[in-house]
């Protein structure tokens, strides 16, 4: 076809789109779609037969303008933030909650390695926790302030060192994972063993009572670390069980769905630094019924968004598995 009987035969169609664009008129998400892929397509035509001409510039000038119409379209999609944490995470979270499960049994298996090791052995809890914790923790003990320490240092310094710590903790119980899942399987056991020697520390010295102060940010912070273990073996064990997949294509998914869970532990990695650095310091002076209930509040968000959401979430509306999907899919195509 001769490039001028080519211009005439879409030229209408390119100037109803371009004054869409350049009006910045509100265009229905399907009809966007239709006439990018349309103009997606004469742009390859004018490659092919005209590639040094002013159509293939005017083509690919147009082209460009709708793909950063779409962009932009998709980027403020204001609920797209809210659907991740509310639907798409947690009916993709359900899938490994048998994993959760095993990582949390070896967490509780390491903790209770340092408390029966803490019980027969005086200088365990040295090795592991080090002799200058121990001997400030003492000190403190027999001054009558057992948490003193987590009353040191200003409050946003204390935040933003404590939550970037336990983040870092967390990406490494993830990335650790790549070496088989042992390296996850170690940042749990020393994390468990180091929690087990703490508590039994304070049991030997007759203040088990005063851990709750620790608890006050611990039962996030704890939790946060051990599903941030579950994303290492989703990562770890894709390769070691790649099931029908090719080990390669395995580990590629286990590594996007190992990331995508400790991505959702960075908010409550924060969460508990800023319990840690602004709370938890006034621990000893609460009353008791304020303490416990902002443990067993932390304990519930943390139970029924991972655990309990995710079981209902996938029996109750199972649907929005489909929509969701069907959104995806929908922006694969207006890209493509």
């Amino acid at each position: 076809m001769r490039e001028a009987a080519f211009v005439r035969q879409n030229k209408e169609k390119w100037l109803v789109f371009e004054k869409a664009l350049n009006n910045n008129m509100k265009i229905n998400p399907d009809d966007l779609a239709s006439y990018y892929i349309q103009l997606t397509n004469d742009l390859s035509y004018a490659q092919t037969y005209y590639p040094d001409s002013k159509t293939l510039l005017y083509l690919n000038s147009l082209a460009s303008q709708a793909h950063q119409k779409i962009y932009i379209t998709k980027k403020e999609s204001k609920n797209k933030i809210i659907s991740f944490w509310k639907y798409e995470f947690p009916l993709f979270f359900k899938q490994y909650h048998s994993t959760l499960l095993y990582t949390f049994l070896i967490f509780m298996g390491a903790v209770l390695i340092g408390v029966v090791s803490t019980l027969n052995d005086d200088s365990f809890v040295r090795l592991i926790l080090g002799d200058s914790y121990v001997n400030t923790t003492i000190n403190n003990i027999e001054n009558g302030e057992p948490m003193a320490i987590y009353k040191s240092g200003s409050k946003m310094g204390s935040f933003l060192g404590i939550t970037i710590n336990n983040i870092r903790v967390g990406i490494l119980a993830f990335a650790f994972g790549v070496i088989f899942s042992v390296g996850t399987i170690y940042i749990l056991l020393t994390n468990g063993i180091m929690l087990g020697s703490f508590i039994t520390f304070f049991y030997n010295y007759g203040l088990l009572e005063k851990t709750s102060t620790v608890w006050l940010h611990g039962t996030i912070e704890i939790s946060v670390i051990v599903i941030a273990g579950c994303a290492g073996l989703v990562m770890g064990n894709s390769f070691l069980f790649p099931k029908t997949y090719s080990r390669r294509v395995a580990f590629v998914k286990g590594a996007k769905d190992g990331l995508k869970i400790v991505v959702s532990t960075i908010p409550f990695f924060i969460i508990a630094g800023f319990i840690e650095g602004f709370i938890t310091r006034y621990g000893e002076q609460m009353p008791s019924f304020i303490s416990y209930g902002i443990i067993f509040l932390s304990l519930f968000i943390i139970v029924y968004y991972y655990i309990a959401y995710p079981i209902l979430l996938n029996k109750a509306i199972p649907q929005i598995k489909n929509n969701h999907l069907s959104e995806q899919t929908l922006f694969r195509t207006q890209n493509a």
